[in-house]
């Protein structure tokens, strides 16, 4: 095929053909360097880069801009996380109607061992939950309790860093304004406090769940354990420790 076939053709080629072009020979990826016909793929994909005056894009490598930006960059690996579960206690208080009913200080690595066995007497769809390789954070309450149908419940939740001395509020008293009967699970949110120090971080919930048995009696549920997530941004052990790190801690 011709030199002039060639730029003929090449400049109504988009920049991933274009890019496969290159691959064919040296004729081929000679011609489909020239910056004009990766000019006219930037033109297609965002046409005002291509309106700016000469004397200021004379310097602009539009085969490298395009490689640069055609696509999504991919999510980099975040960096070890400068804080530990090692580092952390929880305070967990739990009331009903303004009566206090659990009120516990946990470590966080007891966070980390969770409920490694189902109990008996749970639904089959929150057994299938628990046993889900995706990571969480819970807590299996000992002695258990109960909790009246038709009544209020809210929790607060604190946090503690050793390493630092400071405490963050996780959830503020918040209700548990949602009771799924599908998913024996009782949830409520609250949104969480970010340091000054990252003023572009917001409307990020934390999450806490009551996991509910099939015990119980008609008027109440029986609560046996406790689940807490950031499923809006963070589904890792390191993320989780990174958010947390990055709240308004004093």
């Amino acid at each position: 095929m011709t030199c002039e076939v060639l730029k003929a053709v090449f400049p109504l080629l988009d920049g991933v053909d274009l890019a496969s072009c290159m691959l064919v020979s040296k004729q081929w990826r000679e011609i489909a360097r020239d910056d004009y016909l990766w000019k006219c793929a930037c033109a297609r994909k965002w046409p005002s880069i291509c309106k700016r005056p000469s004397s200021s894009s004379s310097s602009i490598s539009y085969y490298k801009l395009y490689r640069t930006f055609y696509k999504r960059q991919r999510c980099r690996d975040l960096p070890p996380p400068r804080l530990s579960f090692n580092d952390l206690e929880f305070y967990i208080d739990i009331w009903l109607e303004g009566q206090l009913i659990f009120s516990e200080v946990i470590p966080g690595p007891v966070f980390l061992i969770g409920i490694k066995e189902p109990p008996s007497g749970i639904s089959e769809i929150l057994r299938h939950h628990l046993k889900r390789p995706d990571y969480k954070m819970m807590l299996p309450v000992q002695p258990r309790f109960c909790l009246p149908l038709g009544q209020l419940a809210s929790i607060s939740m604190m946090a503690s860093r050793k390493d630092s001395d400071q405490f963050a509020c996780i959830i503020n008293k918040a209700f548990f304004d949602y009771v799924d009967r599908t998913s024996y699970r009782a949830h409520a949110s609250d949104y969480l406090d970010f340091s000054p120090a990252h003023p572009f971080i917001s409307g990020i919930r934390a999450w806490i769940s009551l996991l509910l048995s099939d015990h119980g009696n008609d008027g109440s549920v029986e609560i046996f354990g406790i689940e807490m997530d950031f499923c809006d941004v963070a589904g890792t052990k390191e993320e989780v420790l990174w958010l947390l790190d990055m709240l308004d801690w004093k």
